[in-house]
């Protein structure tokens, strides 16, 4: 099966590098689409404004989430796709650095699939983040390993 592709909305450059590197490593670079605000996740999905063209920007199998986002909120971005009815079962992980209790309950009541604690240690990455992958999107996260 061909992997699919993950939409990650996330503002830190740092995190950023880390998930891309992740993905070149495990040979889907191409499968990787990045936005660093909620209203490009929310034009991304809804294929608005520079994001029209489905073949460079092709509907992800999945959302990758951060919470602390500049401008629109990420609960906010996952309230409105959950307002979608196209997007009713797209898996959408929280992946943030919030561990409070508050935030895990709300992710929950706005229909989030899973939140993930994004870890301290940069290097855990793939072991957070390889089950999640390739459940979603049929990745071999193991298929290329770091040297």
């Amino acid at each position: 099966m061909k992997p699919k592709t993950l939409l990650y909305v996330e503002d830190s450059d740092v995190d950023v590098f880390f998930v891309k590197r992740l993905f070149e490593l495990w040979g889907a670079p191409d499968n990787l689409r990045v936005v660093h605000t909620g209203e490009n996740a929310v034009d991304y999905l809804a294929g608005a404004n520079r994001f029209e063209d489905r073949e460079n920007f092709p509907l992800p199998a999945m959302v990758l989430l951060d919470l602390k986002l500049p401008g629109m909120h990420g609960f906010d971005v996952l309230s409105w796709i959950r307002r979608q009815p196209q997007f009713e079962k797209l898996p959408v992980i929280l992946f943030t650095a919030s561990n409070l209790d508050a935030d895990i309950r709300r992710a929950v009541e706005l229909g989030a699939t899973d939140y993930i604690v994004k870890p301290a240690d940069l290097s855990t990455l793939p072991e957070i983040l390889a089950p999640v992958l390739k459940r979603y999107l049929c990745l071999d996260a193991h298929r290329k390993q770091a040297a």
